[in-house]
């Protein structure tokens, strides 16, 4: 998970050939090359699917000025098909095969949209007579297309047999039409979450297409052009149900299907897999799925919370229940993906999805994606709805990162005492101070007397070079008894347990040891020592003895102090310690060797200083 996701573009063909552009405001389209790549979102192994969305790339459209109503001529379109008509029949009879021209098939397919978006299925039906294989294979994908904008039985009836005899002419490819029908009807369902624009649907998708890019590890360029192809189709999808949306009378918004007319398209489309019997394999179904699944992610912000649950996503609901059904495999890996990247409601749906089909989902993995990459939202659809119980693994993964939020929320869900104590070590041993100072108060005391030794022991061993979580811990006086502390902090330094690791030994021999606090005694009387042969045989022009008091007290001791101000924290160390008490004997305050708290051993050296010296407040 550390790693990320890798992303990758795949050099397997899959034969596709480019679409109609869908819609009724264009002029020309250009048919792109019939093999392409295919492009994916790979995590990582054992992370996720090894490929998220699988397609080819869109056409090139060149939009008509004029373009923005559905105002197709029927007169016009009937007009032009008669002279064209006998010229691709002249063509079939005279013994070659039928293979049209790039112009006539671009002329054709024109002509063919406007048949099928203003449900002429009659002359739909006698321009797929003069089309070439190549062609039908178009006419498939804009045939059923359109399927997602049925609302009336009539026109079920009408575009079942119209597919019905399209593939009865030769067309073949339904790889690539139930790929792309996929990935259309789920941009349907997702432009349906709420009432934006599609204009405004574009931007949403294209700002969350840049930040999984972002989230996305690998070669720049790989991702720069995958990343545009997707965001191309993507466009062309929001184009063409524009198309579909402006043919219906609305105002460049998605119309909200009612479950009338989501029955109708849903049959629809189990009508295509029933033609299409076995020549969709298991791999075309998965790879349907995989198409289905990706806008959701795209477009998973805009959702309103509950959008799985509502009428808007019972199309893509009965879509994927239907290609799990005819052998998509996925479902795992689809869901795992939707997880890391934070796509609550697709995560819902897919729960629900694995519940119906009786699959198993791997859920405390999903939570362990969520909870890397932050998505509190889904981390808590998969606890509240998945059941996901293993808090251990991602708990101790945030504290060690310092993801004060996702710990936070493990700690507020409830979580058993050792995985608090567990998170703590990882805090402590990745030196993130804050995340250790919120979970040290909700580890019980008898919990971290018990284990004291082994949480200073594994931090240290895991510290990678830097000590200041374990100085954190010491210094927080985190068994609450500062002779505890202290007295652990000395086994360790004393200890030739080979666990422990060389490292730590070295930093509590020098500064939490009884050895070290022997040691900070005796340099606090060499200190003394030397301020009073300054006193006597100074030849300084300042005149020391001439000074206030507290102004000698603050030039021998205001470094001390300041040091020991700064540390912080309820302990010093050891070392700190030995010189603050002898400090505070020679300037006549007793012997403190029995006082241990911070607060107690400064306040009795701030009585000695200058007032305007003193820093408020002072530590305790």
């Amino acid at each position: 998970m550390e790693k990320g996701s890798e992303f990758v573009v795949g050099s397997e063909s899959m034969h596709l050939e480019e679409p109609w552009f869908t819609g009724m405001d264009t002029e020309e389209t250009e048919m792109g090359q019939p093999n392409s790549e295919i492009q994916g979102f790979r995590l990582e192994k054992g992370e996720a699917s090894n490929m998220v969305f699988s397609t080819e790339a869109p056409l090139v459209i060149k939009e008509s000025p004029t373009s923005g109503s559905c105002s197709c001529s029927l007169k016009k379109i009937k007009s032009t098909v008669a002279p064209k008509g006998s010229e691709f029949c002249q063509k079939d009879k005279s013994g070659h095969d039928k293979k049209l021209s790039r112009q006539y098939r671009i002329e054709l397919g024109q002509l063919f949209q406007g048949a099928v978006s203003s449900h002429d299925w009659e002359l739909a039906e006698s321009l797929i007579l003069s089309a070439d294989p190549q062609t039908l294979n178009d006419a498939l994908c804009v045939t059923l297309d359109a399927i997602w904008f049925l609302s009336t039985q009539q026109e079920l009836y009408g575009i079942t047999d119209l597919i019905k005899k399209i593939i009865a002419n030769g067309a073949y490819d339904f790889t690539r039409a139930a790929l792309r029908t996929s990935f259309l009807a789920s941009c349907v369902s997702a432009c349906q979450s709420r009432t934006m624009t599609l204009a405004d649907t574009v931007t949403v998708m294209a700002q969350r297409l840049h930040e999984r890019l972002q989230e996305c590890h690998g070669d720049e360029v790989l991702k720069a052009e995958a990343g545009a192809k997707v965001q191309k189709f993507t466009e062309w999808a929001l184009k063409c149900i524009g198309s579909h949306s402006r043919c219906q009378g609305s105002n460049d918004r998605v119309n909200h299907c009612s479950a009338i007319e989501i029955q109708l398209q849903l049959t629809a489309f189990k009508t295509f897999l029933d033609l299409a019997g076995n020549q969709l394999t298991g791999k075309d179904f998965t790879e349907a799925f995989d198409a289905a699944c990706f806008p959701l992610t795209l477009f998973s912000s805009s959702f309103d919370a509950g959008w799985a649950s509502g009428i808007s996503a019972t199309v893509i609901q009965g879509l994927l229940d239907m290609l799990v059904e005819g052998g998509a495999d996925n479902v795992n890996q689809c869901f795992l993906e939707a997880s890391r990247f934070g796509s609550t409601e697709l995560v819902r749906i897919l729960l629900q999805i694995a519940q119906r089909n009786s699959l198993d989902v791997d859920v405390d993995l999903a939570l362990g994606f969520a909870s890397h990459y932050c998505k509190i939202g889904t981390m808590e659809c998969l606890v509240e709805e998945g059941n996901a119980m293993a808090f251990l693994g991602p708990l101790m993964r945030a504290a060690e990162r310092g993801c004060m939020q996702v710990v936070q929320w493990f700690v507020k869900r409830g979580c058993r005492d050792m995985e608090l104590c567990l998170a703590l070590t990882a805090a402590t041993s990745s030196s993130q101070v804050g995340v250790a100072a919120y979970l040290l108060p909700h580890v019980p005391k008898h919990v971290l007397t018990a284990l004291s030794i082994e949480i200073l022991k594994a931090a240290g061993e895991r510290s990678g070079g830097s000590l200041d979580g374990v100085a954190f811990l010491l210094h927080s006086d985190f068994l609450g008894d500062a002779a505890a502390t202290y007295a652990v902090a000395d086994s360790i330094a004393k200890s030739d347990d080979e666990a422990v690791a060389p490292e730590l030994r070295a930093f509590v021999q020098e500064h939490w040891s009884e050895a070290a606090f022997l040691d900070g005694l005796k340099q606090g009387q060499q200190h003394y020592m030397k301020l009073m042969r300054i006193l006597k045989r100074g030849e300084s022009p300042i005149c020391l003895r001439d000074l206030p008091a507290p102004l000698r007290v603050g030039i021998a001791y205001m470094p001390l102090y300041r040091e020991c101000v700064e540390v912080g924290g309820r302990l010093l160390s050891q070392r700190l310690r030995g010189q603050l008490v002898e400090a505070v004997r020679m300037l006549g305050g007793g012997s403190l060797e029995e006082v241990s708290q911070a607060g107690e051993l400064l306040a009795t050296l701030e009585h000695h200083l200058p007032p305007f010296l003193v820093r408020a407040p002072s530590v305790g």
